[in-house]
């Protein structure tokens, strides 16, 4: 039987690894020795579960929409990230890197964010930890984004925007790597997808598993059995898709699909579909599919989603990609609006625009009447109520 799990040296087949300038060296070295034993550890799998529990609300609910699952005709279950405290899966991650920042004796935390859920999640635990917190955040994410600033500034953070590029994801990476390489003694570096240098894609994964690990609790207890016929969800870098799809990787009864930011169409050049348009290169420390052109330079990526218009994807899901484990559809801007405001008329919740797009793959898959979906709600949509009604006043 295939496995798709990380090898020793932190790849997924062909893609991942650690391709990091040699002033990191020391610390991606240092992380890699480390992560395992403090995540094995006893002790801070106790603290972990416990603030898990009794911070973040864990464990999420997964909730039969009964509407959706008419229309789509199949058994549709939600798993509800969105009612995570900060609003979100990012909490799941960030917590557990600080545990481990903690034990490495780092007192300076820095991140990058897109959408801004994952810099309010870092934000938030430093908050808690009492740690200095530094965000880097591309200038057009920040304008677009403004709650979710005013969220990191009022937890303490400072947030700094990022003028070069495109001024989104990959230039705040670009930034936070940079930072990173002058600070190597007292930074820790929290990253909040699954990409960049290994350990991290293995790191994250195993962090966000707690998604996959209370669904097939869940679904036992609701459905008799333990595992689905589809696992759905969104990816940009591919945190909360891996915390999905973790415990189910080996289980090839498990479709499993993953739905990118197809922007204003894949044949456009205003994209994010990594994998449907991306060759193999190095981004951010990792090899894995980079949206490039002929001269290998990175493309800039475009989506109305700030948590998904990142030009690589994380290994993990470049392998499943290419070894057809996966399933990726590209889902349009104007796709997941729609289904956006179709979820929140049919069932009262309002998701992120990074989820509407794995809602909007929906109507791209045929199912069967006794199919079993679990579709992840990484994130609420507070943060994109302007676009949201952006979007409705230009309908009118």
């Amino acid at each position: 039987m295939k496995s798709y799990q990380v090898d020793k040296e932190g790849y997924y087949g062909e893609f991942g690894g650690a391709y990091v300038p040699e002033i990191l060296h020391k610390c991606v070295k240092e992380l890699q020795d480390t992560y395992l034993t403090v995540l094995n550890d006893e002790n801070f799998r106790q603290e972990f579960d416990q603030l898990l529990r009794d911070y973040v609300g864990r464990p999420s609910p997964l909730y039969l929409a009964r509407c959706l699952s008419e229309k789509y005709g199949c058994k549709l279950y939600l798993k509800r990230e969105d009612l995570n405290h900060t609003g979100a899966h990012k909490i799941n991650n960030t917590i557990g890197q600080i545990l481990l920042a903690r034990r490495m004796g780092k007192n300076r935390i820095i991140a990058e964010t897109g959408a801004g859920q994952h810099g309010v999640a870092t934000a938030t635990v430093c908050a808690l930890m009492n740690m200095e917190c530094i965000i880097y955040m591309g200038k057009t994410d920040v304008e677009r984004q403004h709650v979710n600033v005013e969220k990191m500034k009022m937890l303490g953070a400072t947030v700094i925007p990022v003028t070069s590029g495109n001024m989104t994801l990959k230039d705040a990476t670009n930034e936070a790597i940079r930072d990173w390489c002058c600070h190597p003694s007292d930074t820790y570096y929290i990253i909040g997808s699954t990409v960049g240098p290994h350990p991290y894609p293995d790191m994250v994964a195993r962090l966000q598993s707690v998604i996959s690990q209370e669904i097939k609790k869940q679904l036992e207890e609701k459905e008799g059995r333990n595992y689905p016929d589809y696992l759905i969800a969104c990816v940009g870098g591919g945190s909360n898709a891996a915390g999905t799809i973790y415990h189910y990787l080996d289980d090839e009864r498990v479709n499993i699909i993953l739905a990118e930011a197809g922007g204003k169409g894949v044949e456009t050049g205003q994209t994010a579909a990594t994998i449907q348009l991306g060759k193999t290169g190095i981004i951010h420390g990792a090899r894995t599919f980079v949206i490039q052109n002929e001269d290998g330079q990175i493309e800039e990526p475009y989506s109305i989603s700030a948590g998904l218009d990142y030009p690589g994807i994380g290994p993990i899901h470049a392998h499943l990609a290419q070894q057809h484990r996966a399933t990726v559809l590209a889902v349009n801007d104007d796709e997941a609006i729609k289904a956006a405001f179709e979820l929140t008329k049919l069932e009262g919740i309002i998701p992120a625009l990074e989820s509407a797009h794995a809602l909007g793959a929906l109507e791209k898959i045929k199912f069967r009447p006794e199919d079993v979906v679990v579709l992840t709600v990484s994130g609420r949509g507070d943060k994109d109520i302007e676009t949201y009604l952006f979007q409705a006043e230009s309908d009118r």
